[in-house]
C-alpha cells in the first residue's frame, strides 16, 4: 500500500502511544505494524536520500496531535497520551485531522502564529515533492512557503529542547549563540563572564569586544511560553545594571514580553535590548546554534550565455 498522507497518520499515532510513555523511534514502528508496510515501505526514503517518507510524515503527525493537546512529551524523544487524546479515541473516530484538531484553541493558536495558509489536504514540507497543483502558487513561491515552515517547526522545537533542558544549559547556550554572534573574545572568557548567576539581579556579563573594551550585562529568564515577562522584571534589571554602573543590557527569555515590559525597556534611559522566545530560536537557527544544515538544495536556471 501507498504511505498515507501525514493527517491519515494522526489516528495512528495516537493509537501507537495509547499504551503508556513511548519513544518517537517505537512509534514509528508500532504504526507500520498496524498499517501492515511491507519493508520496503518502511524504508522508502525521501529524494535527499535522508530520511524515510514514514519517519517523516510520522513525525509531523506526531507534531500537529501533540499541538492540540492529544498527546505530550515526557522528555525528550518521548511522548504520551493525554486525558483529550484519550477522549477522542473513546469517540471512535474513523479518522483525525487538522479539520478536527481546529477545535482545539491550542492548535489554532499554533497554526495561526506559524502563518500557515495552506489547505488542510496539504502536504506538509519533505512529505512529498512539492507540485504546483497544491495551489495557485508557483513552484518557486511553493518552495519558499514549505522552507519558512520548516524553520517555523525548528524554531519550536529548539525552545521546547531549552525549555526541558536543565537551568545551567540555557547559559551555556547563551554564551554559544553571543560567540556566534561575534561578541566574548573566546569560549573560556564568555563562560567566566556569564557566571556570575546570582550577582545583584544580572545573571553575567560578556565582553562586546575580544579586548573587553565594553561590556554587555546579561538577564536570561528561562520561562515557560505562557509565563511572560512583565514591566517589573525589566525595572529589576534597570536597577542591577544602575548598581554596576552599566549602560547597557541583554534580556534573554524563553517566553514572551508583555506590551507593558517592552514599553518600559523603550523608555528607560539606559539601553535594555529584549530577546524573547521566538527571536532567540531565529537567531539560534540564523547563526546554527543547536542546529546544522541537513540538506542543501541548488535551484538552477538556464545559463543564456550558453545559448548565445
Amino acid at each position: 500500500m501507498a504511505i498515507p498522507d501525514y493527517q491519515s497518520l494522526m489516528l495512528p499515532v495516537l493509537k501507537a502511544s495509547a499504551a503508556g510513555e513511548v519513544r518517537f523511534s517505537d512509534i514509528i514502528e508500532r504504526v507500520a505494524n498496524q498499517l501492515q508496510l511491507t519493508p520496503e515501505e518502511r524504508t522508502e526514503l525521501l529524494s535527499s536520500g535522508r530520511k524515510t517518507l514514514l519517519g517523516t510524515r510520522v513525525y509531523w503527525a506526531k507534531r500537529y496531535i501533540e499541538k492540540a493537546g492529544l498527546v505530550e512529551s515526557t522528555r525528550w524523544g518521548c511522548l504520551q497520551i493525554t486525558d483529550r487524546g484519550r477522549q477522542a479515541l473513546a469517540s471512535q473516530l474513523d479518522r483525525i485531522d487538522n479539520a478536527y484538531l481546529s477545535q482545539f484553541p491550542e492548535f489554532r493558536e499554533y497554526r495561526e502564529a506559524r502563518g500557515r495558509s495552506a489547505p488542510d489536504d496539504a502536504t506538509e514540507p519533505s512529505a512529498q515533492p512539492l507540485d504546483p497543483a497544491l495551489g495557485n502558487q508557483t513552484p518557486d513561491e511553493l518552495i519558499r512557503a514549505a522552507h519558512t515552515q520548516i524553520e517555523a517547526a525548528l524554531a519550536q522545537e529548539l525552545l521546547d529542547r531549552i525549555r526541558a533542558a536543565p537551568p545551567a544549559f540555557f547559559e551555556q547556550l547563551i554564551v554559544n549563540l553571543l560567540l556566534k554572534m561575534g561578541y566574548g573574545g573566546s569560549a573560556a572568557d564568555a563562560g567566566r563572564a556569564l557566571g556570575r548567576s546570582g550577582d545583584d539581579g544580572v545573571d553575567g556579563v560578556i565582553d562586546q569586544d575580544a579586548l573587553g573594551l565594553d561590556r554587555v550585562y546579561v538577564q536570561a529568564k528561562r520561562y515557560a511560553e505562557s509565563n511572560k515577562v512583565g514591566a517589573g522584571a525589566i525595572r529589576d534589571f534597570f536597577g542591577s545594571l544602575d548598581r554596576h554602573k552599566a549602560n547597557k543590557g541583554l534580556f534573554v527569555t524563553t517566553s514572551t514580553f508583555s506590551p507593558a515590559a517592552r514599553e518600559t525597556a523603550e523608555f528607560l534611559s539606559k539601553r535594555i535590548v529584549l530577546i524573547d522566545g521566538p527571536q532567540l530560536a531565529k537567531l539560534m537557527i540564523r547563526h546554527s546554534v543547536g542546529c546544522r544544515v541537513e540538506e542543501t538544495l541548488y535551484i538552477k536556471k538556464v545559463d543564456e550565455d550558453f545559448f548565445e
